[in-house]
């Protein structure tokens, strides 16, 4: 099998250790394996920087979407009503989560390459005090754009709200002071940032809104409350757990606190992703959020003018030679994306783009 990197926002690529820890297949009902789980649960907490007095760690089976889903459906209440703040398709998603669920809700919706305005929302809640629970996402990967959820998550507090922040592909990679910044639940997965693979997502919660939450959930198996009550005890899931992937994820926990935890990891992403952009732009692409707002995650360039090649073209060639990215996702102009986060560092940036510039020259010589 011909072996390449995932230059994507996750999954990732990942570590031969990682890798390594899912050879083992452990029994979930062993005390041993419930540790693993209440360990991590911890690392997580100290990673957002909380208390265990204060908050709560829950993981759940399934992707990002899944542990996003949980708690727009775990906790908010018939008589709540949501803001969603979106500026790209996955705070989208969550007005596509909210219309399943029958969650009443509004959205705010802004240009993809514009972040959602701190100042604006302020002025929504005012005008509707109905609107009990706001949402936005931090890191939205349909553009690479970085939201100012600091800016919101104040705004939130300040007007008595409860605010939830989908941190999917930044949490880990992006140092987020959960509890200063006003986040009263946090989601993320464990195939992002912290680099492990996919099968589980978590979620941070403030312990006392969590609490709350009893009874509220629309779905069994995604029952936030429910699944902390279980797993609060000794570690337990409440259905079979992807043992493969706690493995491999403790593991990566331990491997970003080696690598200097989450200031080192962020410190590697913005290297690669500023040294990605300054050569990329050598070779005549723009890309697509300004540099005021553009997130160290994950990239969207436009084409270059008067281009012919096809993204299956450049994405094959490039594959071929040891990199997969990504194709775009905006919709108003031809773009693709290239992401620098997992086990991806400043040699991996210099060798794609030297093969995005080999493929260019290959390219106009056969086009001439």
């Amino acid at each position: 099998m011909k072996s390449y990197k995932l230059l994507t926002p996750g999954p990732l690529t990942t570590t031969d250790t990682v890798k390594k820890e899912m050879m083992f297949d452990h029994c979930t009902w062993d005390d041993d394996y419930k540790q693993i789980t209440q360990e991590i649960r911890k690392g997580l907490l100290k990673l957002a920087h909380v208390s265990e007095e204060e908050y709560t760690a829950v993981l759940m089976q399934g992707s990002g979407t899944f542990g996003v889903e949980s708690v727009l459906t775990s906790v908010i209440g018939d008589g709540d009503e949501l803001l969603i703040c979106a500026n790209g398709a996955y705070g989208e998603r969550m007005a596509d989560i909210a219309s399943h669920a029958g969650i009443r809700y509004q959205i705010y919706n802004e240009h993809y390459n514009k972040v959602p305005n701190a100042q604006k929302i302020a002025e929504i809640l005012d005008a509707d005090p109905a609107i009990t629970h706001v949402s936005m996402v931090h890191s939205e990967t349909t553009s690479g754009i970085l939201n100012d959820i600091e800016a919101v998550g104040k705004v939130v507090k300040e007007k008595g709200r409860v605010f939830i922040v989908d941190a999917m592909s930044s949490f880990g990679g992006v140092d987020i002071p959960m509890k200063e910044w006003g986040i009263d639940f946090i989601i993320s997965s464990a195939n992002k940032c912290i680099q492990g693979v996919p099968g589980f997502s978590f979620i941070i919660a403030r312990r006392d809104l969590l609490e709350e939450s009893a009874g509220k959930a629309r779905s069994l198996s995604l029952d936030l409350y429910d699944q902390w009550k279980t797993m609060e005890v000794d570690g337990k899931w409440r259905f079979t757990s992807p043992t493969h992937v706690v493995l491999a994820f403790a593991q990566a926990m331990k491997e970003l606190e080696e690598e200097g935890g989450i200031p080192a990891r962020s410190a590697r992403y913005r290297e690669n992703n500023r040294l990605l952009i300054e050569k990329m732009a050598e070779m005549g692409f723009k890309t697509y959020i300004d540099g005021t707002h553009q997130g160290p995650i994950i990239t969207t360039f436009f084409y270059p003018e008067d281009c012919h090649f096809t993204f299956a073209q450049m994405y094959q060639y490039i594959k071929d030679r040891g990199y997969a990215i990504y194709p775009g996702k905006v919709t108003e102009a031809p773009t693709f994306r290239i992401g620098n986060i997992g086990e991806i560092y400043k040699e991996d940036i210099e060798k794609v783009c030297a093969i995005i510039k080999e493929f260019l020259e290959e390219y106009d010589h056969e086009e001439n």
